[in-house]
Parts: structure tokens; C-alpha cells; sequence
């Protein structure tokens, strides 16, 4: 056997024990962190050695990780552990575990330098105060020795196991033939791309429309690259629900073709998705599933990992067989899956747990980017954060006594930063020093209360601490892709009163207002996961223009190109612009007669079901009432805000084989991609928009710092993120190449060169 394992893995393997008990949280962010390792290593004597890289094996088992640090002076080894509030507090597991990993790194250390006996040392830091405390045992080498073989022995079966499904695995994958004979047209091309990218060790942009398969055209080749030893493991990541379902699919159609398939495949649900008990907390005296939760893992991850597919179901079926947290056994999960299905933040965003194990355990990994040309705009919400005044005053009015002072001091500092506004939006060249303290005083506090009476912290309270520490996450990492902006909230008669010196009742009401540092260019934050990965493919129908999402993406140099030829034919889409009509603000009034009669007029020449997709919600309801006034023999329905799933069904149901009439859609929504209605169906779309984002005062200054760092701000901020949501919403009608259908684009701008230069290739546009 020659199995290779993380110190930390190897530990949390073997040395965890009793509850799981998150309130001794939350920790350190990895920025703090790494400043509170480095606070303490800044400390030490000259001599002392960082970041100590060790290696040790016991019968075929290599164990391999970095120590914090040695003072050979005092022949000390520190693991280094940051921390909030009263250490006392701690539960006792998590110091075990602690105790655990300092001990192994100390025979690892014995062993490499040759030394007979070691201090070793627990520094835990406090990243509120800036205090250590230390915490000292002497050891033996021989004592080391027997600690670091009894752990690796509680092991070394399960090694021995994974080891054995490794081989398996690769074998049966490296015989794994195409599950349906021959591939579609385009679809050899991307999967022969994909796998040249996973041998390489390059990335992909890969531009593939729909009806090639491109969800088993990607998943298949990687497969074969993991059989072929190029890599360990496989993420398939997407921006939504469907996406995970069609790689769930696309994984099954592989196992009806080879029933003995050794393959794990693992499906991340989001934690509210999966929380047996929300109104619990997450600790062994709330909640029962986390009770005794790492003494029943072992037997539950076993059970578990005899499915061959993990999806949510199957997961919460073994987790509650042993009466643990069905979410958090499927965190344990994913470190033992050959494919883990996902959400895009699995990965790419600040804390991503999929990227952590990546590093903690240097797997070889290749990320797939489903729907890519949603990663950009969710990128920015994963790197900007939000603070709302209002949402402040709610958690400071609930607060406990304790915490008077430091919610009073940031309260003034707000409400300074309101009086200086000029104007209801501002950017500002950084977030204000005394604000940044104030917050930095209140998140001390708020810490050192939550360990100390963590139930005394209501929800409020709670979620404005959690919102204040990933602001201040994206403070530290603040940087030219980023802007910082204050909003101040409509209020009547409040701003007149500040800045004119009226002094009515209303004037006298202090401002609230909102500050949000907010990422433009997310390219800075997504490079370090392109690193980390062995392979990273994006792929989407629309990934054009090229250079835009590059740009937005920030993929490295060398990154391929491949655009895919469609199974589509021009005749198969009858594209029609209908260029006698705006669909801009001011022309909206004057737009509805004709777009409810071009509309009754495609009704008339061929009744089916048709899609209409509007710029707002506003818009959608003025020509459906237009539709039933002028029109009132088409059937019509319409999307409502905030729809929830039984409503999205209902919608979708309308547009049964048969059928006929309208459903009125936004733009850029739930119906805009993602849908598959095929043949009859949906055999037409009428699109009264460019899609083009609101110009307000945040697109505004987005377009000014597009134009800043790639000159082309209007497209980059408007145009790009428009037509984009254009052609995806165009792409429900042709689903197969069984299909024909209509897509009128109603708006005089479709005849603009720089606009049909952003349509699919392969339609022929006519007028």
C-alpha cells in the first residue's frame, strides 16, 4: 500500500469524538488566520522556524503536513490555533483534536531531525486581543512514536480500503466505454477537449449549445482522465438546482451501461435544504443529531458509502438511519467522492470547503463550471458584501446590555459617515477608518459575548455579526476590483431636511443608509481556484464574447478556446426582428399595441404555446392586461414575483403537448434558462427587451470601472450581461433537432451591427 494522507485528515479521521458543537464559533477567517499565525511567528526569537514541512510513514501509510513552527532554541514545537472569546469554552473534543495534530507533526519532526525527546505546545491565539495562551506537554521520541502509530493503525484499514477502490475505480473507468454507442455531433469535439485539458493540466473555455449533450460530453472525459491517472477526483458545479440534476442524470445513463461501475458520486445541498432541526442550534445539548454525532460517523459513512449514488435523498436516508446531521455527513462525504455534484460556491467562494479540502489534501482535481455564463455575476456576490443601517438598529435595539457601548460607537460613526453624504449615492475611496474600527469593536465584542452567552445573542444580532465579518473579509482584500459605495435610503422629507437645514419632524429623523463594498471585477478572487485545480472547464451555450468573460473570469493565459458547432439547422428557427418597435422607458407606453399584435398575429398564423419575455415585472403585467383588452380570445399567464416551486410547476404545466396561449415571463428569470420544453410544447418566444441592466447609479459606476480596466464599459456593463440573457432566453424554443419554432426580437436595436454580431451563429435573421 502506498496511501498518502494529510496530517489534519489523518487526525479528524481518527482522534474526533463525542458532539458536534459549533458553538464555539464562528472562527477566525482564513485572512485572520493567517495574520494570527503570523502575529505569533513574528513574536518568536530569531531562529525559530514556519512552516516546517514533514513526512513520516508506518506500513505503507505516508503522512505528510506542515508544522506552524520549531524553536530549536527550546526545542518547542507550536501548533499555532486562532481563536475568539473565552478559551475555556472550548469544547473539550476540539481541543483533543488540537492536542492530536501537535502531537503527530511532533514525532514527524523526531523522526526527521533525530531528536530524543520534544517539548510540544497548543498556542492559542486570540485574535480580539491579540493574546496567546500556552498550553505545554514534554514528550519522549519513543512516546511520539506510539502515539503517531496508534493513529495511524485506526487508519491504515480504511487506507487499505480506499486504496483498493482507487484501483478499482481506475480500472473500471480506464474500460469505460460511451454509454449510448456513438456521441452526437460536437460532442467527441468537447469531450475530446476536456480530456486533453485534464492530461495537460490546462484550462477550458468551451462555448457548446444545447442538444449536444454537453453535460455527459464533460463528465465522460474526465472520467476517463481520472482512469487514466491524471486525476483523483471530479467537481461538477452549477448555478442551479437543474444543472445538479442533469449531472446527476448524466452519471446515472453510466452505471445502466456498466451495473458494476465502482463509482462514488456525491450531491452537495445547500444547509437550510438540508437541516433536519432549523430551529435548533448546532450543538449536542439542542439538537439530537448532533449529539454523539462523530461517535456514530464511522458506522454512518459506512453505510453510506455503499450507495453508489449519493444524492440528497439517499444521504439523509443513511444519516438518520445512525441519528446524525444528515448536511454535515455529507461534508465528511465529500472528502471519500470520485464526483461531487454542487453548488458554483462549493468551490469559488471566500470559505469554499471543496477548494480547502483541495489544498489540505493536494488532490488532483478538474472543476466543471456548468452554465458558466452565470459565474461572473455570482463571483461578485460571493466578493461584496453589504452592511444595512436599518438591519444595525434592529440588532443594537435587541442586543444585550454588554454590548451597549460598542453598538453605540459604531452607531455614531454611521451616522457621521450619513451627515457627510452629498448626495443619496457616493463611492468612496475606501470604507472610513474610524467606521472600520468601530465595526472592528463591535465584531470583538459580539465574539467575546458568543462565547460567553452564546443564546443571549438573538437572530438579528447574530446575522449582522455574520454579515460584519465578511464585510470586513472584503475590506482586507479591498483592491481595484472592488468598489466601495453608501446609499442612503429613501426616506420622506429626510433628505431636503439634512441638506438644506429644514428642521420639520421629518428632517429631524436621523438618515439610515446602506455600505457595501462591492466586487466589479471578480477575476482576483476566482485566479488562486484555477490554481489550485488540476484542470478548470467553463462551458455554456453563450460564453461569447470570448474576451469578456476571460476578462470577468480572470483564467489563466494558456486557457483553451473550443466553440462547438450546434446539431441546429437555420431553417429549424424562423428569426424575426421587429424593428418598428422601442422597448426603451420612454417609448414603453406607446410599445403595447404593437407587441400584443405582433403577438395575436403569430397566435393566429400558428396557434401554440409561445413564451413573451419582458424587461420587468412592471412591463410583463401592462402588455398582459394590453393582451386581454385588444386580444381577449388568447389564452394568457404570467409570471409573479417571488415565485416558489409549486407556483414555477404551475407555470411550466401550462406549456403542455396540445396546448395554446401565452406565458408572459421577465428576462434574465426563472424561465429564462434552464427550461426544457420540447416539440409542441414551446414552438415560439417573443423577446421586447435587449436586457440591458438598469442604468442607475451602481451600473453607472460599474461602467466606469469597466472603462477603466478594459476601456469598453458600456458593453461590459450593459450590452455583454443583456444579450446574453437574449440568447438564452431565445435557446427554450430549439431543444432537440426534431424542433421548429419562431423567436421574434422586438425592439429597432436588433438591427445594430454591434448587436447581431452577439446572436448565435447559426440563425439567419430576417425582418
Amino acid at each position: 500500500m502506498t496511501y498518502v494522507v494529510a496530517v489534519r485528515t489523518l487526525c479528524e479521521f481518527t482522534a474526533r469524538r463525542g458532539d458536534l458543537d459549533l458553538r464555539f464559533t464562528p472562527a477566525p477567517s482564513a485572512l485572520e488566520g493567517i495574520a494570527g499565525h503570523q502575529a505569533v511567528t513574528a513574536r518568536r526569537a530569531p531562529g525559530y522556524e514556519a512552516e516546517v514541512t514533514l513526512t513520516g510513514a508506518h506500513r505503507g501509510l505516508t503522512v505528510r503536513g506542515r508544522a506552524d513552527g520549531y524553536d530549536p532554541a527550546l526545542n518547542r514545537l507550536e501548533e499555532i490555533k486562532t481563536h475568539r472569546g473565552d478559551l475555556e469554552r472550548m469544547p473539550a473534543n476540539h481541543r483533543a483534536l488540537h492536542w492530536a495534530q501537535a502531537l503527530v507533526y511532533g514525532h514527524l519532526l523526531c523522526e526527521t531531525r533525530g531528536l530524543a525527546e520534544l517539548e510540544v505546545a497548543l498556542v492559542y491565539f486570540d485574535i480580539g486581543d491579540q493574546k496567546e495562551t500556552l498550553l505545554t506537554e514534554r514528550h519522549t521520541a519513543a512516546s511520539l512514536r506510539a502515539f503517531f502509530e496508534d493513529q495511524c493503525e485506526r487508519f491504515v484499514a480504511w487506507a487499505a480500503r480506499e486504496e483498493a477502490h482507487r484501483a478499482a475505480r481506475n480500472a473500471a473507468l480506464n474500460a469505460l466505454r460511451f454509454p449510448y454507442g456513438e456521441f452526437r455531433s460536437g460532442q467527441r469535439e468537447l469531450s475530446v477537449a476536456v480530456f486533453r485539458a485534464a492530461r495537460d493540466g490546462r484550462c477550458l473555455m468551451a462555448q457548446a449549445p444545447t442538444g449536444i449533450g454537453k453535460t455527459l460530453g464533460t463528465i465522460f472525459p474526465l472520467l476517463k482522465a481520472c482512469g487514466a491517472d491524471h486525476l483523483d477526483r471530479v467537481f461538477f458545479l452549477t448555478a442551479k438546482t437543474p444543472g445538479r440534476a442533469l449531472a446527476l442524470d448524466a452519471i446515472e445513463s453510466l452505471h445502466r451501461s456498466e451495473a458494476a461501475l465502482p463509482l462514488r458520486t456525491l450531491e452537495l445541498v445547500a444547509r437550510d435544504k438540508a437541516c433536519e432541526h432549523p430551529d435548533k442550534t448546532c450543538d449536542g445539548d439542542s439538537c439530537p443529531l448532533a449529539r454523539g454525532f462523530y461517535d456514530r460517523l464511522p458506522a454512518a459513512r459506512d453505510t453510506a458509502l455503499q450507495a453508489r449514488t449519493l444524492g440528497r435523498s439517499a444521504v439523509r436516508e443513511a444519516a438518520l438511519a445512525h441519528e446524525i446531521c444528515p448536511y454535515y455527513l455529507a461534508q465528511e462525504l465529500a472528502r471519500w467522492c470520485d464526483v461531487v455534484i454542487g453548488d458554483y460556491n462549493y468551490y469559488f467562494d471566500s470559505s469554499a470547503m471543496l477548494y480547502a479540502l483541495t489544498q489540505l489534501n493536494g488532490w488532483r482535481v478538474a472543476v466543471l463550471a456548468d452554465e458558466a455564463h452565470n459565474l461572473p455575476d455570482r463571483a461578485r456576490r460571493m466578493y461584496s458584501a453589504t452592511l444595512d443601517q436599518h438591519a444595525f438598529r434592529g440588532a443594537r435595539h435587541a442586543a444585550p446590555a454588554a454590548l451597549k457601548k460598542p453598538f453605540d460607537r459604531l452607531n455614531r460613526e454611521w451616522n457621521a459617515l450619513n451627515r457627510e453624504r452629498n448626495a443619496a449615492y457616493e463611492v468612496l475611496r475606501e470604507v472610513p477608518a474610524k467606521l472600520q474600527s468601530a465595526l472592528q469593536n463591535l465584531i470583538a465584542s459580539m465574539g467575546d459575548q458568543l462565547a460567553e452567552a452564546p443564546h443571549s445573542v438573538d437572530e438579528d444580532a447574530l446575522r449582522f455579526y455574520f454579515d460584519a465579518l465578511h464585510f470586513m473579509s472584503l475590506v482586507e482584500a479591498f483592491g481595484d476590483h472592488s468598489i466601495v459605495d453608501v446609499t442612503l435610503a429613501a426616506q420622506h422629507g429626510v433628505h431636503a431636511g439634512v441638506h438644506s437645514g429644514v428642521h420639520s419632524g421629518a428632517a429631524r429623523a436621523k438618515p439610515a443608509s446602506s455600505v457595501c463594498v462591492r466586487n466589479v471585477v471578480p477575476a482576483p478572487f476566482l485566479k488562486p481556484r484555477y490554481a489550485a485545480a488540476r484542470a478548470t472547464i467553463v462551458f455554456s451555450g453563450t460564453l461569447s464574447p470570448q474576451h469578456f468573460y476571460r476578462d470577468m473570469l480572470g483564467l489563466p493565459d494558456d486557457t483553451g478556446w473550443l466553440d462547438v458547432e450546434g446539431p441546429f439547422r437555420a431553417e429549424q428557427l424562423d428569426v424575426r426582428i421587429a424593428h418598428r418597435v422601442s422597448t426603451r422607458w420612454r417609448d414603453r407606453e406607446r410599445s403595447l399595441e404593437p407587441i400584443v399584435d405582433l403577438i395575436a398575429q403569430q397566435y393566429e398564423e400558428r396557434p401554440g404555446n409561445y413564451l413573451g419575455f419582458l424587461s420587468s415585472f412592471d412591463y410583463l403585467q401592462r402588455v398582459a392586461d394590453s393582451m386581454g383588452e385588444r386580444h381577449p380570445h388568447v389564452p394568457v399567464w404570467t409570471q409573479a414575483p417571488r415565485m416558489d416551486e409549486a407556483a414555477r410547476d404551475a407555470f411550466l404545466a401550462r406549456f403542455a403537448t396540445g396546448g395554446a396561449g401565452v406565458g408572459f415571463a421577465v428576462l434574465g428569470g426563472a424561465f429564462s434558462e434552464g427550461v426544457d420544453l420540447v416539440g409542441e410544447r414551446l414552438i415560439g418566444a417573443f423577446i421586447a427587451t435587449l436586457g440591458l441592466p438598469q442604468m442607475n447609479d451602481v451600473n453607472e459606476q460599474m461602467r466606469r470601472t469597466f472603462d477603466a480596466q478594459f476601456g469598453n464599459g458600456y458593453d461590459y456593463a450593459y450590452l455583454y450581461p443583456g444579450m446574453q440573457k437574449v440568447v438564452q432566453a431565445a435557446g427554450r424554443v430549439i431543444r432537440t433537432e426534431h424542433d421548429a419554432g419562431v423567436v421574434h426580437l422586438i425592439d429597432d436595436r436588433y438591427l445594430r451591427a454591434d448587436v447581431r454580431r452577439l446572436l448565435p451563429r447559426w440563425w439567419k435573421v430576417g425582418q
